[in-house]
C-alpha cells in the first residue's frame, strides 16, 4: 500500500506534468499517525519518496533541509484542523489573475470547489517565516484555496487528493475567468454552487485519480 511519502512524490510528479509547479513548489500531508510530511526543497519532478521529510509542527523553527515556505504549511495546518494537505504551486493564469485584479468566481460547476470567490493575499513576498504565514493562513480563513499576488497559490483539503485536485480546478477556473474577461461571465448561483459543493468529495477524487493514474 503507498505511503504518505509515496503519495507526496505522486502529487509532485503531476503537479509538475500539469505545468503547475517549475522549480519550485511543495506538497504536504498529514499521515494516518497524525504526523505531518513535506517534499524537499527540489524541483517536484525530481522528489522521490526517500526524500519527502516530516514536518514538526511544534518546534521554534524549521529543521534542515526543509523548504524554508514550510511555514505556509504548519501555519496553515495549526490554524485549520480540517485540512489533511496543504498543495504550494504557481499556477501562471491564477496569479496572472490576482495580478491583474480579476477574480475568480465558478464559472462551471467544479470552480464551486473552490468557493464564490478565490481569496487573494495582496503581499508577493516569499513567506518565509511565521508571522508572514500565520497572515497568509489569515487571508485563506476557512476557505480552499488563496492566491498570493505575484507569488502563485496555496490549496488545501482533507486529503492530498483534494489538495491537488483543487490545484488543479484553480488553474482550470482561472482559464475560464481569463477567457470570459472579454464578455459577461455569470457566475455559478448560490444554488448551483451547492449543489456542486455536494459533490465534491466524489468528484475531486475523480480528478486526483486521473492525476496518478498519469503517473502509474
Amino acid at each position: 500500500m503507498p505511503s504518505t511519502a509515496d503519495d507526496l512524490a505522486l502529487a509532485g510528479r503531476a503537479l509538475a506534468r500539469h505545468g503547475l509547479v517549475d522549480a519550485f513548489g511543495h506538497v504536504s500531508a498529514r499521515s494516518d499517525d497524525g504526523t505531518w510530511s513535506i517534499t524537499p526543497p527540489v524541483p517536484l519532478a525530481r522528489a522521490v519518496p526517500g526524500s519527502v521529510q516530516l514536518l514538526d509542527l511544534a518546534g521554534p523553527d524549521l529543521g534542515p533541509g526543509l523548504p524554508r515556505e514550510a511555514w505556509i504549511h504548519r501555519e496553515i495546518a495549526a490554524a485549520r484542523p480540517d485540512v489533511g494537505a496543504v498543495c504550494r504551486a504557481q499556477p501562471l493564469t491564477a496569479t496572472a489573475l490576482a495580478s491583474a485584479g480579476v477574480p475568480i468566481r465558478p464559472l462551471h460547476g467544479q470552480g464551486a470547489f473552490l468557493g464564490p470567490q478565490v481569496a487573494v493575499h495582496d503581499d508577493p513576498r516569499l513567506v518565509r517565516d511565521r508571522a508572514a504565514a500565520a497572515r497568509l493562513a489569515a487571508t485563506l480563513g476557512a476557505g480552499s484555496a488563496v492566491v498570493m499576488r505575484g507569488n502563485g497559490a496555496v490549496t488545501v483539503g482533507a486529503d492530498l487528493g483534494q489538495a491537488v485536485a483543487r490545484m488543479w480546478v484553480l488553474e482550470r477556473s482561472a482559464l475560464m475567468n481569463a477567457t470570459a474577461a472579454s464578455g459577461t461571465a455569470t457566475p455559478l448561483d448560490d444554488d448551483e454552487q451547492d449543489a456542486w459543493c455536494a459533490v465534491a468529495p466524489e468528484l475531486l477524487q475523480r480528478i486526483w485519480l486521473y492525476l496518478k493514474e498519469e503517473e502509474s
